[in-house]
């Protein structure tokens, strides 16, 4: 039985649980899903910390943090939209309450970035990802929906101890 459905990879109606069991390929230890959560952390901080100095209100910052999660709502199961919920909402907090010179923010995206890709390094477990690679190729639409989708995949990863994918229902059921 392949863990690939047949259906092709779209941005957004994701099939979050065969995107989860891909990130195991290569993303199957714990050490190297919390440096990757810190790097995402960083990075998105940076982000947004960038953006409110740039609009001067908080506000500006809620629209994108609505619509991101709003992108994922459909897709991923309950508990982890509800912890990627927490982590936008630390992030905006941290951004609003905590905000740093500009000067800071800008090499935080670069250094954050390459701690989480130094992390693969640290941690060399990996597994065939041949099955994957025929549905997940290279490419924009790929970079997009790991953009979009890798704080929800390491949040779930840390949610379920790592476990393998099981048939836990989204708001979406297109694991159907």
């Amino acid at each position: 039985m392949s863990a690939v459905t047949s259906r092709p990879m779209q941005l957004f109606f994701v099939e979050f649980q065969e995107l989860y069991a891909r990130h195991l390929c290569r993303h199957s230890q714990l050490g190297i899903n919390i440096v990757h959560l810190i790097a995402l952390f960083g990075i998105w901080y940076a982000i947004y910390g960038l953006l409110y100095l740039i609009a001067g209100t908080e506000w500006v910052l809620f629209v994108p943090a609505l619509l991101y999660l709003a992108a994922l709502a459909p897709n991923i199961p309950m508990r982890v939209l509800a912890a990627t919920t927490l982590f936008m909402a630390a992030i905006l907090a941290l951004a609003v309450f905590v905000p740093l010179p500009w000067w800071i923010y800008l090499p935080m995206l670069p250094a954050f970035y390459y701690l989480q890709a130094w992390s693969h390094k640290w941690f060399t477990i990996e597994t065939d990802m041949t099955e994957f690679d025929r549905k997940y190729t290279k490419g924009t639409l790929l970079f997009i929906v790991l953009l979009l989708y890798e704080v929800p995949i390491v949040l779930h990863f840390l949610l379920t101890g790592g476990a393998k994918p099981a048939a836990e229902p989204s708001l979406h059921s297109n694991n159907q």
